[in-house]
């Protein structure tokens, strides 16, 4: 391809009748608004793509580069980027080298652009620790000042959050949250021709054209780049335009042939989406040129006159001789600057591939879960007023439409609390949103979420879709922009729905951009096991094995009403202060429980936390015995100055059961028990859990998830061996089984006399 862009310039050098001369100020044929030193300009940064992807090439062959994915081909890409602003976010295909570099010439132009974004791009290739996006973390396209939150190579698994950032610019308006983007600010999202196939893909153009018939902005410019073929099958033709042009609340454009009329498509396109606010798709027909990656042996599976077809629409070749044909530029002038390009770029490479790269753990793992407890605590406190307020300041705190919950001497259940607490949440966090399926004028499922919608208004409480992903999408926008989103998820199974946008998305945001970018969120999600009436996998799963292996991923989940209030205060503090990315997860079965022991004892009710009071990570909950007699509530507190014979660890259903269990070993075995409720389920407290066990000589561990690799037994004895703890070890777990309905459940699901049974076995 060199050589074909090389070999017409050099003929058509030779045939000029006439030396170099200087460009005329416009040329004939253009399209509006690309004046000839635009045109120039755009086909430099294809130029510098181009030879960027040949520099790849070159190091990785000597072994100073790695994994390679070019952008040859799709260079027409840059028309996106000279058109759009840097105060548009972009999320970008991994072909966007085009694209990225009009973004930086023109960031450049506006003065918030000032390095070289050549060498950074060959910095990220190297994978060396002087990228200053992702610090060789990864080769991603991004960079902070010029609005490019950086992907990894997924497919098309971006396209909800990108979503959820065009929801999220006009909601954050509204609620008069500053973003620092301009009003008519649009969202350009980009993906190939095959990741359209992608569900991911779908279920995000999906949530556009549905947030579009609801009345909302939906300022969203989706870039299908198509070249025909993922990595070796072929796109078949016009299925790109036969699957989108069609829809109603998208607006379908289609750019192709030469540059002037590429660029008068891009420029309609974009100028539809960012003055109608609306979703709009455009196909960008391009050519691949080369394999679909560094790796991949193009010939295996495209004949040689496939190969030569391609090349023969190589856009950079096309633009070169409508720069000629046009009058813009002289074949000598074309051969000036490849020479230039060439020289620029190779020194460049030359120099990345002597940089240092990351090779300390702890550097490399700096910016994926950074947690300043202490800023999160202030956060709480400068929140609430003093953490020691007492009842007659309550009203000052909560206003004059303070939940009943708050002021009433009546205890109450986790889900009354949560309800409170979120309501409480709402009122002193103006950044925060709830939504999610059924959360508004219904309440959710159960009821946590009521009269938040009435209270708090439709531009706070969102009725979604019926779809996780989209919620999931919708928050990591939400986030980029400065709010506090606290999605819902109805049930634990259904976050499997959607889990590639925790996994590959919200929660490697930090890692990748090395801080510079962030999602906070609060997940809320319904979950654990023992509802009575409801069987099946999907409304009674009991596994957190998926979620608890995601890097950086806060899972906290509490087991009664007071841990409840005080635990969300500390997810949404550590979500603010620190960009974190956390899961709360509710035991339903326990949202309504109000005994402990015994039918109408009311064990398991408790009052209301004073503002300032916080459940921070790493914080667990102590339960000396049984405490409470046969009728009283359980009481959390301090470990005694007596060591016990047992400590239960558990967390969830598993107190209130652990609970009861203490209470029959010690009426009918004389046993003392320490029930340590972990509340935080990752990262486990370790150090706190270690030192409550100081002087312990038997733990069990009481797990209510699957036995294999459901649930945090398995990590909990590992890490208690590593700390050097001495004694019995031992767990009971509920079996490897989905739940079934009625009572059957219970033969598969943990039971407190299990937990008697088995601290039994370990005491001997």
């Amino acid at each position: 391809m060199q050589a074909a862009l090389d070999r017409y310039l050099a003929e058509a050098a030779a045939a000029a009748s006439s030396g170099a001369a200087a460009a005329p100020a416009s040329a004939p044929g253009l399209a509006p608004g690309l004046s000839a030193p635009a045109a120039l300009a755009l086909f430099e940064g294809q130029l510098l793509s181009r030879e960027i992807d040949v520099e790849a090439r070159r190091l990785k062959a000597t072994g100073r580069s790695f994994y390679t994915i070019s952008s040859a081909g799709h260079e027409q890409n840059a028309i996106v980027g000279s058109l759009t602003r840097p105060t548009d976010p972009a999320f970008l295909h991994y072909r966007s080298g085009g694209f990225m570099m009009a973004r930086a010439r023109r960031g450049a132009a506006e003065g918030i652009y000032d390095r070289d974004f050549v060498r950074e791009t060959l910095l990220s290739i190297c994978a060396s620790s002087d990228d200053p996006t992702a610090k060789g973390r990864h080769k991603v396209w991004g960079s902070r000042e010029l609005w490019v939150p950086p992907q990894t190579s997924t497919i098309a698994s971006h396209l909800p959050k990108a979503v959820g950032t065009a929801f999220g610019l006009a909601r954050a308006r509204r609620m008069q949250i500053e973003t620092g983007l301009p009003e008519d600010a649009l969202v350009v999202c980009s993906f190939g021709d095959a990741s359209a196939n992608h569900a991911t893909a779908l279920t995000g153009i999906s949530a556009a054209r549905y947030g579009s018939r609801r009345g909302n902005p939906m300022p969203i410019l989706f870039v299908c780049e198509d070249n025909g073929i993922g990595i070796s099958v072929e796109t078949p033709q016009r299925w790109i335009r036969d699957s989108f042009s069609h829809h109603k609340h998208l607006r379908y454009f289609e750019a192709d042939g030469e540059l002037p009329e590429v660029w008068a498509t891009v420029h309609e396109a974009v100028e539809t989406c960012r003055t109608q606010r609306m979703p709009v798709f455009l196909h960008l027909i391009t050519t691949r040129l080369w394999g679909h990656a560094g790796s991949d042996i193009e010939t295996a599976y495209r004949s040689n006159d496939e190969i030569r077809a391609a090349e023969a629409r190589d856009p950079i070749l096309r633009n070169a001789r409508v720069l000629v044909d046009q009058g813009i530029a002289t074949p000598t002038q074309l051969i000036d600057l490849v020479t230039q390009v060439r020289a620029r770029v190779r020194e460049a490479g030359e120099w990345a591939a002597t940089r240092p790269h990351l090779s300390d753990p702890v550097e490399i793992m700096a910016p994926m879960a950074p947690l300043d407890l202490e800023a999160a605590r202030r956060d709480v406190q400068e929140r609430a007023g003093e953490g020691d307020a007492r009842s007659a300041e309550r009203r000052t705190f909560w206003g004059d439409d303070l939940p009943e919950a708050a002021t009433s001497p009546v205890k109450r259940t986790l889900a009354a609390h949560l309800s409170a607490a979120l309501a409480d949440e709402m009122r002193v966090r103006p950044e925060t949103l709830v939504f999610g399926e059924d959360v508004g004028r219904k309440g959710g499922v159960y009821y946590v979420t009521a009269g938040l919608q009435k209270r708090f208004g439709q531009t706070r409480v969102i009725d979604t879709q019926l779809d996780e992903t989209t919620i999931l999408g919708l928050a990591q926008g939400a986030g980029l922009l400065g709010l506090l989103p606290i999605p819902e998820i109805q049930y634990l199974a259904y976050v499997h729905n959607a889990v590639d946008q925790l996994r590959g998305e919200a929660s490697s945001l930090s890692f990748f951009s090395d801080g510079q970018f962030a999602n906070p969120m609060v997940v809320r999600v319904a979950g654990w096991a023992y509802q009575k009436g409801f069987g099946g996998h999907f409304h009674n799963d009991n596994s957190i094995g998926g979620l608890r292996d995601i890097p950086g991923l806060i899972i906290a989940t509490p087991s009664r009403g007071d841990d409840a209030v005080r635990l969300l205060r500390g997810c949404l503090a550590v979500a603010r202060t620190s960009g974190r990315v956390v899961c709360f997860v509710e035991p339903i079965a326990l949202y309504h429980e109000r005994d402990l022991y015994a039918e109408g004892d009311g064990g398991w009710l408790s009052d209301y936390p004073m503002p300032g009071e916080v459940i921070l990570p790493g914080d667990i909950g102590v339960f000396e015995g049984w405490q409470g007699g046969s009728g009283g509530a359980a009481a959390e507190g301090a470990a005694t100055a007596a060591t016990p014979d047992l400590a239960i660890v558990t967390y969830a259903n598993g107190v209130r059961m652990s609970l009861q269990a203490a209470r029959t070993l010690e009426a009918e075995d004389g046993v003392k028990s320490r029930i340590i409720d972990l509340r935080w389920l990752n990262p486990l407290p370790l150090d706190a859990l270690v030192q409550q066990l100081e002087g312990v000589g038997t733990v069990l561990v009481a797990d209510e998830a699957r036995a294999t690799g459901g649930g945090i037994a398995d990590a909990v004895i590992a890490g208690l061996v590593e700390a050097g703890f001495s004694g019995r070890l031992g767990s009971v777990r509920s079996l490897d089984s989905f739940v079934p309905l009625g009572p059957a459940a219970n033969a598969v699901l943990l039971q407190t006399e299990q937990i008697v049974g088995r601290a039994r076995q370990l005491l001997g």
